[in-house]
């Protein structure tokens, strides 16, 4: 069993940057492919970037390349999802997701661990 805890949302205002954690706890971090969705009030939970822990393959939804960066630190079971030149659409629960399959994915029901989420808001 894998759990999952996010960290690091808040409030920011248009432009600045945020970076949100996702500590990993259970075994084998390492055989693991991690990811991040977003879901806005009322709307399905939607990709927003994967890594694989093994060789740090990733993945950045279209839309956000070049303002959201995804990263790791195996040493701490920690990925990372920085957010920069944030707008307030960017406004939404953030979720930390696992997968023990190895792939790549941006579909949300391959992933087996959840999160609690954490709450990014982008307001001034």
């Amino acid at each position: 069993q894998v759990q999952l805890v996010e960290s690091g949302g808040g409030l920011v205002q248009p432009g600045e940057s945020l970076r949100v954690s996702c500590v990993a706890s259970g075994p084998a971090f390492s055989n693991l492919v991690m990811g991040w969705f977003r879901q806005y009030p009322g709307r399905e939970r939607e990709f927003v970037a994967t890594i694989r822990q093994s060789d740090g393959h990733s993945y950045v939804e279209e839309s956000l390349k070049g303002r959201f960066i995804i990263s790791k630190d195996n040493a701490t079971n920690t990925v990372y999802l920085q957010m920069n030149k944030l707008k307030p659409e960017d406004t939404a629960v953030y979720y930390c997701a696992a997968q023990s399959q190895a792939i790549l994915t941006t579909i949300e029901s391959q992933y087996n661990f959840w999160g609690q989420g954490t709450q990014v808001t982008v307001s001034s």
